[in-house]
């Protein structure tokens, strides 16, 4: 009730306000309610991704474990999934399917999912960070739990925002220059197929489950920052993020505003997550537009704001959640069934790998790997 007491406060405020200035007032058409929340099922979706994403950790977990412990303890197989937490090594396949025209076997469901999300973010903005990623759904929990501590969404000025915003991107620059520009056709070969890279997602889980002081520090300020400035890593430090919004402003999806039925409330910008002044804009080009449709929820006013695709073309909030889901699952399904999703390393492979993880060969020196010959030529010094 008090929401729909402060919506017709605005309507009715904009509607004076149009009067006092003897103008033919607009009539300014209130959105039916109850409405569509899509921030509920927004939720719902993070949630069940997150989900997801927890069984696959747990999963990996238990498999790695086992063969640590010397083959004792819980058993679970490998998830394929796990590859996506591989962004890397994805780029790296990429540039090879590019070059070669075929698939590495490496890590294919890494690959896979790098492609999906670069499509999705083509087509629906970076509905990735609004609806799957997990970090994102962390961020999101910790910055609410900071607005109920100061009791308001605190931000940076916008001559530290914007400085800030452009480290993410630097990053990107740095492994796009390495991946597609220092290394060359041989490097890319010799990664993909080194012990290192096949053993890439046990690295990753030991980094986490044998924390260093240091990885503790880092991730723990990380934590603080995000619950004093919402989305602090989302918005400053995210490669992925960045490739993901930049592909997006190239989406024909975009939020539209109708400057002539806005009654200027500001809710839009109040809840954007992203701090975008929808409220100024005509058209949303932004690079931090998530297409997480909480703008178009709260505004009041019919036909006032809407997602819409070039023509004019209007996309509901029902219909684009709806799409976000659908254009992620079914194409990993689709991998799954096309064979393009497990990968060609033996458990017995893997269980050799995972013996020896802490042998030279398993490590890296600025992205050069070691290989089997290297490690022979070095125990081994010609005399």
């Amino acid at each position: 009730m008090k929401n729909a007491n402060t919506i017709n406060k605005s309507v009715n405020m904009a509607e004076t306000r149009a009067a006092a200035k003897k103008r033919q007032p607009l009539k300014y058409k209130r959105k039916p309610t109850p409405r569509f929340d899509s921030q509920k099922y927004r939720g719902l979706i993070q949630l069940f991704w997150f989900g997801v994403t927890v069984w696959i950790g747990l999963q990996f977990y238990f498999f790695v474990y086992y063969y640590l412990a010397g083959e004792k303890g819980i058993y679970l197989p490998r998830p394929p999934g796990v590859e996506g937490f591989l962004p890397i090594s994805s780029l790296i396949s990429l540039r090879h399917t590019f070059e070669t025209g075929q698939f590495s076997w490496v890590h294919p469901a890494g690959l896979a999912l790098l492609l999906i999300f670069i499509t999705v973010s083509f087509a629906l903005r970076k509905s990735f960070c609004a609806y799957m990623c997990p970090v994102g759904l962390v961020s999101e929990s910790l910055g609410s739990v900071g607005r109920k501590i100061f009791k308001k969404r605190l931000k940076l000025p916008a001559f530290l925002d914007y400085p800030l915003r452009s480290l993410k991107y630097l990053l990107l620059a740095f492994f796009l220059y390495a991946v597609f520009y220092q290394m060359s056709s041989a490097d890319i070969t010799t990664f993909l197929n080194s012990p290192y890279n096949k053993v890439a997602d046990v690295k990753m889980l030991l980094f986490f489950t044998r924390v260093s002081e240091v990885t503790f520090w880092v991730l723990l300020v990380l934590v603080v920052l995000s619950v004093i400035y919402e989305g602090v890593w989302c918005r400053y430090l995210c490669p992925y993020g960045a490739l993901l919004g930049f592909i997006g402003l190239f989406s024909p999806a975009k939020i539209k505003r109708n400057k002539n039925t806005c009654i200027d409330c500001m809710k839009c910008s109040k809840v954007c997550p992203a701090r975008i002044k929808v409220h100024k804009m005509k058209t949303v080009h932004s690079d931090e537009c998530f297409g997480c449709m909480a703008c178009v929820d709260v505004c009041p006013v019919q036909d006032t704001l809407d997602m819409k695709l070039p023509g004019g073309t209007k996309i509901s909030p029902k219909t684009y959640v709806i799409a976000a889901f659908l254009a992620f699952s079914i194409p990993i399904l689709a991998f799954k069934i096309s064979g393009y999703w497990h990968n060609n390393i033996s458990e017995a492979e893997y269980r050799e790998h995972i013996e020896n993880i802490d042998s030279p060969l398993y490590h890296h020196n600025r992205g050069q790997v070691m290989t089997r010959e290297k490690l022979k030529q070095l125990n081994n010094p010609p005399h």
